[in-house]
C-alpha cells in the first residue's frame, strides 16, 4: 500500500471509531437516569463502600449556571461512552497494524490488546469503587476554616469524576505497554528487574498525576499498577524475541 493509501485506512480507522463513540453518547443521552444513577451513586452515603469503611458525610449537589445541566449530561454520555466503546477502538487499532507486524509480533501485540481490555475495565473499577469515593471523602471534609461552608456545584462533581475514572483507566495500561515491548524484544525479563526502582518513580508519578493529591488515592492507584509491573516481568521473555523466526511479514 502506499502512503495514501494507508493515510486513507487510518482515516477509516479513527471515523469508525468516533461513529461508534457517537452512537454509545446517544444511547447515554436516551438512558440517561439509569446513567445518572450511576455517575451519582458514589455522592451518596449509602454507597456500600463508604458503608464498608464506616464513612459518613452529607453532600448535596448544586447547579448554578442554567445550561450546566445540559453539558454535565453531555460530559457524562461520552464518558460512559469512550468506557463503552474502548474494546471496538482498540480492535479498529488492532486491525490498521496487524499487517505491518511479522506473525510472532501479531501474536503478542494481539494478546496486549486483549489484555489492554482488561485492564482497562479494571482500572475504570479501581477510580469508581475506591479512588473517586476516597477522593470525595477527603476534599468533602478538607477545611482551611470553620467558616467555610462547602457547596459542591453539579459540574465540579462531574469533572472529579470524568478524569478519575477515565485518568486511572488509562493508567492501568502501563503493565500492558511493558508487557508488549518485552514480547517485541526491546524489554527483557533481566532489564526489567533492573527497573524495578524506576518503576516504583514512574508508578508513583503516574498516581500523583491521575489522582488528586490525598495519599490514600495514590496509593490505592500505584498498588496494583506497581503489582501489575511484577506480573509482566513473570510473563515476559528472558531474552530478546526475534520476530521474524515466527513468519514472514504479512
Amino acid at each position: 500500500m502506499s502512503f495514501w493509501d494507508h493515510l486513507e485506512e487510518l482515516r477509516g480507522t479513527i471515523f469508525r471509531s468516533l461513529l461508534a463513540i457517537c452512537l454509545f453518547a446517544v444511547l447515554g443521552f436516551i438512558f440517561k437516569k439509569p446513567l445518572f444513577r450511576l455517575v451519582f451513586l458514589p455522592a451518596s452515603d449509602d454507597f456500600f463502600i463508604y458503608r464498608l469503611l464506616g464513612w459518613h458525610f452529607d453532600l448535596e449537589l448544586i447547579n448554578v449556571e442554567l445550561s450546566a445541566q445540559f453539558f454535565v449530561h453531555l460530559q457524562a454520555a461520552f464518558g460512559a461512552a469512550l468506557i463503552l466503546a474502548f474494546p471496538y477502538v482498540v480492535w479498529e487499532l488492532w486491525r490498521f497494524i496487524a499487517p505491518a507486524l511479522y506473525k510472532g509480533e501479531r501474536r503478542a501485540v494481539g494478546t496486549a490488546f486483549a489484555l489492554s481490555t482488561g485492564l482497562f475495565y479494571l482500572g475504570v473499577a479501581v477510580g469508581y469503587v475506591l479512588v473517586l469515593p476516597a477522593c470525595v471523602q477527603f476534599f468533602l471534609n478538607y477545611s482551611v476554616s470553620d467558616m467555610i461552608t462547602n457547596t459542591i456545584t453539579i459540574g465540579s462533581y462531574m469533572s472529579m469524576f470524568t478524569s478519575t475514572v477515565l485518568m486511572i483507566g488509562i493508567a492501568f495500561e502501563f503493565p500492558t505497554v511493558i508487557w508488549m515491548l518485552s514480547r517485541l524484544g526491546v524489554l527483557t525479563r533481566e532489564q526489567l528487574r533492573k527497573g524495578r526502582r524506576y518503576a516504583l518513580v514512574i508508578v508513583l508519578v503516574i498516581a500523583a498525576v491521575v489522582t488528586p493529591a490525598d495519599p490514600l488515592s495514590m496509593v490505592i492507584v500505584a498498588a496494583p499498577l506497581y503489582l501489575l509491573y511484577e506480573i509482566a516481568i513473570l510473563l515476559c521473555s528472558k531474552s530478546p524475541a526475534n520476530p521474524e523466526s515466527s513468519g514472514s511479514a504479512a
